[in-house]
Parts: structure tokens; C-alpha cells; sequence
């Protein structure tokens, strides 16, 4: 087995989100000294830190995430490098076209900005790099499996166009990755994003790794 690369943020109690989402807590529900073993209590959105989007997002009738397959979530992927990008500034074709025929070979695509260093300040929230629609639809058209990214969101602005477009052409969204300067540029490796299995639901907080050849 080759390297293996964690590329999940941390979870911890009063670990920031969307402005709108539940807040994590994670404590302690009992201790040695009360029950004689120590258990955790943990309440958390479903799109808490590094996560996966399911189609169920943004369609009442969309795949749950415990329905997508796991050799979807197993899948050869390769870094796109965006760190020059500037804060607000869009991603677009343009910026993945080096990647083109690796992306055209099945290649799963996480953007690399260098903006999960932000977190966990409230910060990365907002003013981060962004999918654009065109960026979108071009995923669209290339029939990308799965695109993950270091932003918490794809696009902060026209959050709905984008999801809606990518989810409902069953590209999957992992969103919050951290860690991705460790990862090769122009060579695949194997990117593993597995949710927990929770039935009927949206998305789920995942264990993101990735194994180098």
C-alpha cells in the first residue's frame, strides 16, 4: 500500500459551520467515575466540516447518501492546483483545461485553493475561491463522478445553480477538504470519501483519505 494522505478537518465541540446550519457539540454524555466507561455525546449537521453531498440536498426525490454506491466513493482522482487563485475570484474551464485529459480519462477532480487554512476561523465562510456556473456545467458535460473541493461551499453566491446542476447530474460534491498540498500534481492516486450510512438523508461528515501509488 503507498502513502496515505488524511484530508478531513477536524471535529470538534463548537467547531464552526454555515451560518445557518446547527452548531456541533460534541461532549461527554457519561466518564469512568459516573458510569464506569466514558462515552461521547455528538450532535452535528449532517454537512459538518469535510462531508458529501447528496442529491437529497437539493431534490426531495434525489438519491439519499445512503444509497450512492461505494465505488463511487473509491474512485482515481487527481489535484487540481488553484492556489493562485484570489479570494472571491471565480474558477473556471480555463483553470482546469492542464487537467483536461485526465478529467476526460474518468479522473475525479478536487480543487485545491489553499483555503481550508482558514479554518476554523469564521473567515472561511466567506470570500472564498468559487465554481462558477459555466465551471458547473462543464463538469456537467464531462461527466465528472465526483468533484471535491477545500471551500465549504462550492459557490457561495449562486449556491443553488450549482448544486442543483452538479446533483442532478449524479456528480457527487465533497466539500471542506483539508490537506491537499500533500497530494501529487498530474499523476492520479486512489480518493476515498466514504459517509456514514444514514438512511434517507442529505449528506453526512466523511472520512476523507487518499493512498498515493
Amino acid at each position: 500500500m503507498g502513502k496515505i494522505i488524511d484530508l478531513t478537518a477536524p471535529m470538534f465541540d463548537g467547531a464552526p459551520t454555515m451560518p445557518m446550519d446547527p452548531k456541533m457539540s460534541l461532549t461527554w454524555h457519561c466518564s469512568l467515575e459516573t458510569l464506569g466507561y466514558n462515552l461521547s455525546r455528538l450532535t452535528t449537521s449532517t454537512h459538518q466540516g469535510t462531508h458529501m453531498d447528496a442529491a437529497r440536498h437539493f431534490y426531495n426525490k434525489g438519491e439519499c447518501i445512503d444509497e450512492i454506491s461505494l465505488d463511487r466513493c473509491v474512485v482515481r482522482a487527481i489535484r487540481v492546483d488553484l492556489t493562485y487563485k484570489k479570494p472571491g475570484e471565480s474558477i473556471e474551464p480555463a483553470d482546469l483545461l492542464p487537467y483536461e485529459k485526465l478529467i476526460d480519462g474518468g479522473a475525479a477532480v478536487l480543487l485545491h485553493t489553499g483555503w481550508d487554512k482558514r479554518f476554523p476561523d469564521q473567515s472561511f465562510f466567506s470570500g472564498f475561491p468559487f465554481v462558477s456556473k459555466t465551471l458547473a456545467d462543464w463538469f456537467v458535460e464531462k461527466r465528472t463522478g465526483l468533484v471535491g473541493m477545500d471551500m465549504p461551499t462550492p459557490n457561495g453566491t449562486d449556491w443553488k445553480y450549482v448544486h442543483v446542476k452538479m446533483l442532478g447530474a449524479g456528480i457527487i460534491i465533497v466539500e471542506g477538504l483539508a490537506g491537499m498540498e500533500e497530494l501529487p500534481l498530474n499523476t492520479a492516486f486512489t480518493f476515498y470519501s466514504l459517509p456514514l450510512k444514514l438512511q434517507g438523508r442529505d449528506g453526512s461528515p466523511i472520512r476523507a483519505i487518499a493512498i498515493l501509488d
